[in-house]
């Protein structure tokens, strides 16, 4: 039976702990079952146990509330079950527990009573998360799609055990603070990469079960690395064993087509004015943060949930009450996720994947905003990589894709995402959306991942750029692992590492990402040569000279503003040997000399390498008392 208050917090829309009273749960020689199903008549649990009778199982209707929930004696870890549910006019149907904890393997679809009782080893970094992931803490991104990173020597998918320690001390040597995982959740279609979700609690079984995954978050942070999970609350697959016209209604998602029916990924999508869906979704999330210890939520498709015309033609869609085309319902359920995973999770971080110029993403929610922590810059990444594309010669004519993003970079707290959407459907991997030879490609691909890492904002790089592989992201295959063995493949690794280390080691590139006092052009307009350079502060804090040449040609005598005198070292050459570069650059380091130039009073002369990025740094002062 659920308890009362279980009950009231249902029906009022603020349960946000669903996965605690419905699903399936052990309890002692048997097990507990309750699904959320108003529209049934009857309710019984099919399975393993009772041969897949029909009513052999029966559960009772809960007071009104719409939940039938039964105990079951005999019943227990590792039982395959369904809800047979009958509803009105003749609807039957086997469905999966929307609050699974563990799913059969696809294409199988049935539902496994969950051991969950695992011993977490991970208190210390419990205790520090907050730091770790603070505004002006350094946080580099490593985006990974679980079945593809890297396959066993006979193309076998590795376990979340066996995956765990590969990955941290891959990700550790690289330098990357976290791991962003492409959806962990159950889905039938591996080809969807885990974005058309039906267990919305089940981490996918293709990799293990709920305790192996925990432990493998639980190996992650005992390396040190944090984990953010993909979530998709934006629309759902219409599979007959899913969520879809689950109890002969259209219970989880809108019965009328211009707000229940997303026409860009064919799905449903959530009627978030409903109080129970509200519940579900949100549960959903703090489920993953609490059982699983993620210490981040990545929400998928946010602008297709805030807009009732996305992706949809006049008469397509429907207005709100106040005749506009914002989903209102859409905003209130982000809003009340944000709230409480700030009340109830404190250190744990909320990214937006928000396509549009959508006002106050990461603004608090008192005064209106969504309350995310940070947003993907989406704009920077598609005015970077368009810049990317064009031959050098044509940059100089569109310099402003690399200058706008400072118009506006202060609005939100940014995330600088080269994702996973970039290097798949023929829109080429990083290094083969770069023009010219091989050797142009790669510096080109150094450059960019240079200019990414330089700029203000938290980073993220989907695997397989930093090894600069060169054939699109293949869901069925892995990594050209092969890439580390040859110049190119190592000597990108190397400068990603490097970057990582170096934003890592210099407050002035991580302290004031959100805040435009610590960023300062120095060359902005530079059209004809195509260079840009910056300046990154941060109190108490050395700054940092980054510097871009985004042409083959080698440029001699380049001279620029500093804000202080005496040596200044080269931190960072893009265009170095041990990169695979030609070497070219300023022997270490230049003096810098009185003579004002730009917003400054001092300047240096350099040599910019050809397609490279050059970082700099004054040299401390000799210290007195010595």
């Amino acid at each position: 039976m659920l308890g009362s208050i279980d009950r009231y917090l249902l029906n009022e829309g603020r349960h946000f702990r669903l996965y605690d009273a419905l699903g399936a749960h052990c309890d002692g020689d048997g097990v507990h079952f309750a699904v959320w199903a108003p529209d049934a008549q009857a309710v019984s649990v099919v399975g393993d146990r009772n041969g897949w009778r029909p009513r052999a199982d029966a559960l009772a209707e809960q007071g009104g509330t719409g939940v039938w929930a039964g105990r079951l004696p005999g019943w227990g870890p590792g039982d395959r079950y369904k809800y047979r549910v009958e509803g009105r006019n003749g609807f039957v149907a086997d469905k999966a527990d929307p609050l699974a904890s563990q799913c059969e393997l696809p294409p199988a679809t049935a539902s496994i009573v969950a051991d969950l009782a695992y011993t977490w080893r991970d208190d210390g970094w419990m205790a520090d998360r907050a730091a770790r992931q603070g505004d002006d803490a350094p946080m580099s991104i490593y985006e990974v799609h679980l079945g593809s990173w890297r396959r066993s020597p006979d193309g076998r998918l590795l376990t979340y055990r066996e995956m765990a320690p590969l990955l941290a001390d891959y990700v550790n040597d690289l330098g990357f603070t976290h791991v962003e995982l492409l959806p962990v959740m159950e889905h039938p279609f591996t080809g969807s990469w885990g974005y058309q979700t039906t267990g919305y609690f089940a981490p996918t079984s293709r990799f293990g079960t709920p305790t192996d995954f925990m432990w493998f978050v639980d190996e992650l942070h005992a390396a040190g690395i944090g984990v953010i999970l993909d979530w998709v609350p934006s629309h759902f697959p219409d599979d007959p064993h899913g969520l879809a016209h689950f109890d002969g209604t259209h219970l989880y998602e809108h019965a009328d087509p211009r707000l229940g029916f997303h026409p860009d990924w064919r799905s449903c999508i959530f009627n978030y004015g409903r109080r129970e869906v509200r519940s579900f979704l949100v549960s959903s999330a703090c489920c993953w943060l609490e059982r699983y210890h993620a210490d981040g939520i990545r929400v998928d498709a946010v602008a297709s949930m805030l807009y009732r015309d996305y992706s949809r033609k006049a008469g397509e869609w429907l207005p709100n009450e106040h005749g506009g085309r914002e989903n209102l319902d859409a905003i209130t359920l982000l809003q009340e996720l944000n709230d409480e995973i700030s009340g109830s999770f404190p250190g744990v971080r909320t990214y937006a994947e928000e396509s549009t110029a959508w006002p106050g993403v990461t603004a608090p929610t008192a005064g209106g905003g969504l309350g995310f922590s940070f947003k993907w810059d989406m704009g920077w990444m598609h005015d970077t990589l368009r810049y990317v594309t064009r031959e050098p010669v044509h940059r100089a004519w569109h310099h402003d894709d690399l200058t706008f993003r400072s118009l506006y970079a202060w609005s939100e707290r940014y995330v600088l995402a080269l994702s996973h959407d970039e290097v798949v459907h023929g829109k080429r991997s990083l290094v083969a959306k770069a023009p010219g030879d091989e050797w142009q490609q790669l510096a080109t691909l150094r450059l960019l991942f240079a200019n990414e890492w330089m700029n203000p904002g938290k980073k993220l790089l989907f695997m397989g750029g930093e090894i600069a592989q060169r054939r699109e992201w293949d869901h069925d295959g892995e990594l050209e692992w092969w890439r580390l063995d040859d110049g190119s493949g190592r000597g990108t690794y190397r400068l990603v590492r490097d970057l990582n280390a170096l934003v890592r080691s210099e407050p002035a590139l991580h302290a004031l990402d959100h805040d435009p006092a610590g960023f300062q052009w120095v060359v902005d307009n530079d059209t004809r040569q195509s260079v840009f350079a910056w300046t990154r502060t941060a109190p108490r804090a050395r700054p940092v000279l980054a510097v871009t040449n985004w042409t083959p040609t080698v440029r001699e005598g380049y001279r620029l503003g500093v804000p202080s005198g005496g040596r200044w070292r080269e931190l960072l050459n893009s265009d170095a040997d041990v990169y695979g570069g030609s070497g070219i650059g300023n022997l270490g380091g230049v003096d810098a000399v009185p003579v004002p130039l730009g917003p400054y009073a001092w300047s240096v002369t350099l040599t910019l390498p050809p397609l490279g990025a050059l970082v700099l740094a004054p040299e401390p002062e000799p210290d007195a008392s010595v």
